[in-house]
């Protein structure tokens, strides 16, 4: 009798402890990274550089010392949209392209037009800005057409397309039995609106909007631009030819931020509405 008691009161014992086995909530399994809806981590971390004497494109920023500009928050924008992390550089324009071939950033985002000559050393982007070059001068100066620079010396920054466009044009005067054109390179974008105001050079060719935005941030200058511009130019990213994979994030980026209207949004914040 106390054996068959002792085994009912093992079948009991063993019977209440599955059924609590049975009622144990599992542990939750830990989140996994990016489940159930959440932010997905940044696919890669990457550098572009600028120079940041380019304003409206990039600039320093007085208040805070770090880069600022359409280029900045485009690129930044880009980031946002195709999921990777960006820091921003300022960095010399003779630099910029050597500092893809070594390693140190991974795009040049510089108001940098899409040219031939460029393509053979980088990969551009889609275009993401249309420009041209374009020529401004003292008020009251007797220089009224591109014609009348013949035989002139103007400032440009030096290996851009103003550098480029000043070259051309003076070759096309010497065809024409024209003077030829005297070119005075500069290092940095603003060296040669300074230039202008103390009489080194008689013009400036320069980019469209960035003669429109020293204009506008120096009323004082009393700088004219007689003419519209004379050139149609397309700004790019530039990156190294073999990141293909950064090359689809850069597009890819670009594309919904067009289509979404953060690309309009940001255009209108720096130079108005189309």
């Amino acid at each position: 009798m106390k054996k068959r008691l002792a085994m009912i009161s093992m079948v009991i014992l063993l019977t209440l402890s599955l059924m609590a086995g049975c009622t144990q909530q599992p542990e939750p399994e830990a989140e996994a990274p990016n489940g159930n809806g959440g932010p997905e981590a940044p696919i890669m971390s990457l550098i572009a550089v600028g120079e940041c004497t380019f304003a409206p494109f990039e600039y320093i920023d007085e208040a805070t010392g770090e880069p600022a500009g359409f280029d900045v928050d485009l690129i930044k924008a880009i980031a946002e949209a195709a999921n990777f992390e960006v820091e921003y550089k300022n960095m010399d324009w003779n630099s910029l392209i050597a500092s893809l071939q070594t390693g140190e950033a991974d795009l040049v985002v510089s108001g940098m037009t899409i040219t031939d000559e460029r393509a053979l050393e980088v990969k551009f982007s889609d275009p993401y800005f249309e420009s041209g070059q374009a020529w401004c001068v003292e008020e009251g100066s007797p220089i009224k057409s591109l014609d009348d620079l013949a035989g002139k010396t103007v400032g440009v920054q030096i290996n851009t397309t103003g550098d480029y466009a000043a070259q051309k044009l003076d070759e096309m005067f010497k065809e024409e039995g024209k003077q030829g054109l005297g070119i005075k390179r500069l290092e940095h974008a603003a060296d040669v609106f300074n230039e202008l105001r103390v009489g080194g050079v008689d013009a400036v060719i320069s980019d469209l909007p960035v003669i429109q935005e020293y204009l506008k941030n120096n009323p004082e200058s009393n700088m004219i631009i007689p003419e519209p511009a004379f050139t149609v130019e397309y700004y790019g990213i530039a990156m190294r030819k073999q990141d293909k994979e950064i090359h689809e994030l850069i597009n890819k980026g670009l594309a919904v931020i067009k289509a979404s209207g953060k690309y309009d949004e940001l255009y209108e914040k720096y130079f108005g509405t189309k």
